[in-house]
């Protein structure tokens, strides 16, 4: 059976919205680079622009050891439609969505000499505004798509001007993020179905199980398996279960920081490894994206 994996690693703050800090792009990141070489695969790295701008000889090594950089927002912000209530976050105003993007997409140009090619939004929280704004502005693919929560577009998909959930004719590929759909959920979201971060609080082998399981849901139906996963470089060094700077004290649900350090790479290393034993091919966001163009003229 045809298996897709693309790794996109959201190069964001530290323990996403809940911290200014990078310990995590600055640290983490070099793990991850040497692993993914180590395992002769490409990744993506949605980089927050503001972090290109502060590591930018880090975020020029990215693109010359042969991974995508992507993008990820100016600053972490919210700039799709809330799926549920996060403490203390806001999305932008739609109207300020395409000027966010193309500010973001010049920020992380500047750096890389060259505009990004793909795309995921934070918290895999999209729109029709985002998408039809990445198309204007030349992306090859968005990797948002979140599939726990709409359980529709199991594959990738061309969506459309008028619904980005939906399947048209805009150019860019929208990629969904893996949700083990085979299960039932307890969750009003359907977030117990999303495969993060079960690799590092559970292991790679509870992990795989999930994999596993659409894989069979994919051959039942006749579709290509497509596993598009996220991870973060601060899951790949140990985290603090509370901080306290400015005015308040940050304390995580445990889940958020469980496992994180030399553990989640190990576990991502065994996550790589079980796919390659199934004969999967790794692709970066943008090189799936080409793929794909290609498989449909050939269809």
């Amino acid at each position: 059976m045809d298996i897709s994996v693309v790794i996109g690693v959201d190069t964001e703050t530290d323990i996403g919205s809940f911290t200014p800090f990078y310990n995590g792009v600055e640290k983490g990141t070099p793990l991850l680079m040497d692993l993914f070489e180590k395992k002769g695969i490409p990744a993506t790295f949605f980089m927050v622009a503001e972090a290109a701008q502060k590591f930018p000889e880090l975020t020029r090594e990215i693109k010359q050891r042969g991974f995508e950089v992507g993008c990820h927002t100016i600053h972490h912000e919210t700039i799709g439609d809330p799926l549920f209530e996060i403490p203390l976050v806001k999305p932008v105003l739609p109207e300020e969505i395409p000027h966010r993007l193309e500010v973001a997409t010049a920020m992380i140009a500047e750096v890389i000499g060259e505009a990004p090619q793909s795309f995921r939004a934070p918290r895999l929280w999209g729109s029709t505004i985002m998408v039809n704004t990445l198309e204007k502005l030349g992306y090859l693919a968005d990797a948002t798509y979140p599939l726990y929560y709409y359980q529709e577009r199991v594959t990738p998909y061309y969506p459309s001007a008028k619904d980005w959930t939906q399947e048209g004719n805009l150019s860019i590929l929208e990629i969904p993020n893996f949700a083990d759909l085979t299960i039932e959920s307890h969750d009003q979201y359907g977030r117990d179905r999303d495969q993060w971060p079960l690799f590092r609080t559970e292991g790679a082998e509870s992990l795989m199980k999930h994999v596993n399981s659409m894989i069979a849901y994919c051959a039942d139906r006749n579709l290509p398996a497509v596993f598009c996963l996220y991870i973060h470089p601060w899951e790949f060094i140990e985290m603090p279960s509370r901080l306290s700077y400015g005015e308040a004290t940050v304390e995580p649900l445990q889940f958020i920081i469980k496992n994180c350090g030399p553990r989640a790479l190990t576990e991502l290393s065994k996550v790589i490894d079980a796919f390659k034993d199934k004969g999967a091919h790794f692709y970066s966001a943008a090189g799936l994206a080409h793929q794909w163009r290609e498989s449909v003229k050939e269809s």
